[in-house]
């Protein structure tokens, strides 16, 4: 099965769906799913009424766990909010609704990819998916004010797929996200910077907004 237009499968027309995958979804993809949310409530006021879905699962997802106290921490630092928060194993139905996946590491990339389900077309690391968005001109990127969020994600999505082979990591550690699980709060909070500075031209690209100031 084929998913249509880069799309998840079971994706809905009027919504998109970002996933963000780590190992035990309990620090790096629950600090990267708040912050890309806090940010999109910057952009947006309310992310849902665009059709964006943030949510995350890892690869060995402590199902049900809370989230580190230090990635807490780290989230309260950006003024994110840690509530409800609840981890997940990654399932094939999560990859299946996803139209965007982002993961900490090329080998939670490769992860993803090997379950199937047209995968490769949408599914990045979330540093990869930087360096491809900067090198795409806004301008050729639906307008959201006239044809609405998704449809400017959906096309984003795309044109970074189409870059992936013409623009490679400088090297193979640029594009990782180091596993802070076990460290102390101040490598904590270096990743949360890192994961920060990675997210904002990812959502400025996607909804066309830039960061307040």
């Amino acid at each position: 099965m084929t998913a249509p237009e880069g799309r998840g499968i079971a994706g809905q027309a009027d919504t998109f769906r970002i996933l963000h995958v780590s190992t035990g979804n309990v620090c790096r993809s629950p600090i990267t799913e708040r912050l890309t949310r806090h940010a999109l409530v910057d952009r947006l006021g309310d992310p849902l009424s665009g059709g964006l879905i943030v949510e995350s699962a890892g690869t060995w997802g402590h199902e049900g766990a809370p989230m580190e106290a230090n990635a807490e921490i780290v989230l309260a630092d950006f003024g994110a909010d840690t509530t409800g928060f609840v981890g997940r194993e990654l399932l094939d139905e999560h990859v299946i609704r996803a139209d965007l996946v982002l993961t900490a590491t090329r080998d939670h990339r490769a992860q993803v990819i090997s379950m199937g389900h047209s995968a490769g077309l949408r599914t990045f690391t979330l540093k990869e998916f930087t360096r491809l968005v900067r090198a795409i001109d806004p301008a050729t990127l639906p307008d959201p004010r006239d044809e609405g969020v998704v449809e400017r994600a959906r096309a984003l999505v795309r044109a970074a797929a189409a870059l992936r082979g013409w623009l490679l990591a400088p090297t193979a550690e640029a594009d990782e996200v180091y596993d802070p699980y076990g460290a102390p709060i101040t490598f904590f909070r270096s990743i949360g910077d890192e994961i920060n500075q990675a997210l904002d031209p990812v959502v400025t690209a996607l909804t066309g907004v830039p960061a307040p100031h």
